[in-house]
């Protein structure tokens, strides 16, 4: 019964079960973001943004929404300034959204931005965001996280409104030494 067809079955299934989920844990999310930067799909955002802006195309106006969730275990207060905003194509404009942390316990978040249309993602480009970092928030502390940016005049003339959002993430157990390491 040692080298049974349905043993090797089982066993194999045991292996095959920790091996898809490493698998899934650790290597698909770095693929993903490598192929959306590489691609620009998935409207996902490059980081920083650290050439000269263009000049600004005044004839134009583009609208860019905010929104803003977070991940279903992120029990923060999490809000942009506002629903919207309108701008020249390769104006700077500085937004600056609210998070206030309402537990009892110190915490650690990360935003992880998204771009809709996905095809205005590379040409929406950040500057300052608060998503390059994580926010360490102590229990009941609020914060104010600026965002600067401006959208590329070689923006598709098709694309009148681009959707800016984040999603936040509790990303304290993954800080190590806790909170205090991060301010």
């Amino acid at each position: 019964m040692a080298g049974s067809p349905a043993r090797k079955t089982a066993l194999r299934l045991a292996l095959a079960v920790p091996v898809m989920f490493a698998f899934a844990v650790f290597v698909m999310p770095p693929l993903y973001d490598a192929f959306c930067e590489v691609t620009g799909l998935g409207g996902k955002t490059a980081g920083r943004y650290v050439n000269e802006a263009p000049a600004v195309d005044s004839e134009r106006m583009v609208k860019v929404q905010f929104l803003t969730t977070n991940n279903g275990t992120m029990p923060w207060e999490f809000r942009a300034p506002a629903e919207a905003v309108r701008l020249h194509p390769g104006e700077s404009t500085r937004v600056t959204f609210y998070a206030r942390n309402v537990t009892q316990h110190d915490m650690v978040a990360q935003a992880i931005p998204s771009v809709a249309p996905a095809n205005a993602a590379r040409y929406l480009h950040k500057t300052q965001c608060f998503c390059f970092n994580r926010q360490p928030l102590q229990a009941g502390e609020a914060a104010e996280m600026p965002v600067v940016f401006f959208v590329d005049p070689e923006l598709p003339a098709a694309v009148t409104t681009i959707t800016l959002s984040y999603t936040l993430f509790d990303v304290t157990d993954r800080q190590g030494a806790g909170v205090a390491a991060v301010n």
